[in-house]
């Protein structure tokens, strides 16, 4: 009888239904697995929200291969292994003076998983998480070895952001910056008002900017402001700013839980991989007691989007831990929510109850869809493969490259074959 792994994702809701989770210690191992498969995909930190990394054959998880971060200083760029998690990948580069130019709110998701799912940071300037990629090495379906390149090779814009289904990644290159500070503050209860008419002016207003919302009124809970640190160009934290209030004590965006597990923020300054995510690397921030859904539109849209949303918030909060609003530039891998647009992403932790949650997700995306609204690939959503296609520029490059790359379907599984139908 075929037994399935007790291997669930990060949040719990997600039990993997592989006969075999493998754990190779070298890419030829991971490589002679992969050739001998029928199916397989790859699991990273797990911390999708849904089946994209499921299979019914052999789950392979990157985390052991072996340890790399292998910086070139004069190429800018560090090379790495794929299961490392951010945090560790910033706090190897900071050791050497540099570090990367965006991170997630969470510095525990693995680096390759984070890219494959289109992944972001926040800030009008800074592009979602995979456009540091420059190279990345594929394992295919016959167990080959590839290597893809920016501005080399012409399958490398649809092969980042990939959801899994080309291969296994062993290996990824990323552009690196001179190590940089920030410093963090937070306001307390800015009108929606202000929010509504100058949202340009007040997410463009730092590096990276955070609105947190909960829906049960017009103004937004708290803004989180991370500044960076220039000395020739200062910035003053005002006590008061757009109407909100300069909070005198540290702040967890869901309020009542403990600041301790959030980054240091009353304007302390330090390294930007400890500011620019929200939470710490030595504190898991939640216990996986929740769900999580976020769609991404044009930026232009955002205070339309932030009104469609505030007129269902009777059937939304009651399901909501808390949402984030937040910015990203624009890219051009071809499934980054973020192709060929500036975008503002309106996320939302839920709580942990899938009945009731799932038809709140189908109604948040039906009133986000007038603005073209792409979901997030590793959260969960309701969109159609027709829906998508039309969402996505390089949808049917994305179908024919996926085909071209894996002709059997060895890492087509449910989720692929719901979203690319062929």
């Amino acid at each position: 009888m075929t037994r399935t792994v007790q291997q669930t994702n990060w949040a719990g809701n997600v039990r993997f239904g592989a006969t075999a989770i493998h754990r190779p210690e070298s890419v030829d191992a991971l490589r002679e697995i992969v050739a001998n498969s029928d199916h397989a995909r790859a699991l990273g930190t797990g911390h999708s929200f849904n089946t994209i990394a499921d299979t019914d054959g052999d789950l392979i998880s990157v985390a052991h291969l072996p340890r790399v971060v292998s910086l070139d200083s004069t190429a800018s760029t560090v090379t790495i292994s794929p299961g490392l998690r951010y945090g560790d990948v910033a706090v190897a580069l900071h050791a050497r003076g540099y570090t990367l130019a965006n991170f997630g709110s969470l510095p525990h998701i693995s680096v390759a998983g984070a890219c494959a799912t289109g992944t972001h940071g926040s800030g009008v300037a800074n592009r979602g998480l995979a456009s540091a990629v420059r190279a990345l090495d594929v394992v295919t379906a016959d167990g080959s070895l590839v290597t893809l390149r920016r501005d080399v090779d012409d399958d490398f814009a649809g092969a980042v952001v990939a959801l899994g289904a080309l291969g296994v990644v062993t290996s990824m290159t990323l552009d690196v910056v001179a190590a940089f500070d920030i410093e963090q503050y937070v306001y307390d209860s800015v009108p929606g008002t202000e929010v509504a008419q100058h949202f340009d002016e007040i997410a463009g207003a730092a590096y990276s900017v955070s609105l947190f919302t909960d829906w049960r009124g017009r103004d937004i809970g708290q803004v989180w402001i991370k500044h960076k640190v220039d000395p020739a160009h200062p910035w003053t934290a005002e006590p008061s700013w757009h109407g909100g209030v300069r909070a005198r004590e540290a702040r967890h965006p869901l309020p009542g839980m403990p600041a301790t597990y959030c980054t240091e923020q009353l304007g302390v300054a330090g390294p930007a991989h400890e500011r620019l995510p929200h939470f710490r690397l030595d504190f898991v921030p939640s216990n996986g007691d929740e769900l999580q859904a976020e769609f991404l539109l044009p930026i232009e849209h955002a205070a339309e989007a932030i009104d469609a949303i505030s007129a269902i918030a009777p059937e939304v909060a009651p399901v909501l831990h808390i949402s984030e609003i937040r910015t990203i530039a624009a890219d051009d891998l071809w499934l980054s929510p973020s192709y060929g647009r500036d975008s503002v992403a309106l996320h939302f932790t839920l709580i942990k109850d899938e009945a009731r949650v799932a038809p709140v997700v189908d109604l948040i995306g039906r009133r986000l869809a007038p603005f073209a609204a792409r979901p997030h690939w590793g959260k969960l959503f309701g969109h159609s493969a027709e829906t998508l296609r039309a969402l996505y520029p390089r949808y049917d490059d994305f179908a024919a490259l996926r085909r071209r790359y894996d002709p059997e379907g060895k890492f087509r599984n449910p989720f692929i074959a719901r979203f690319f139908p062929e």
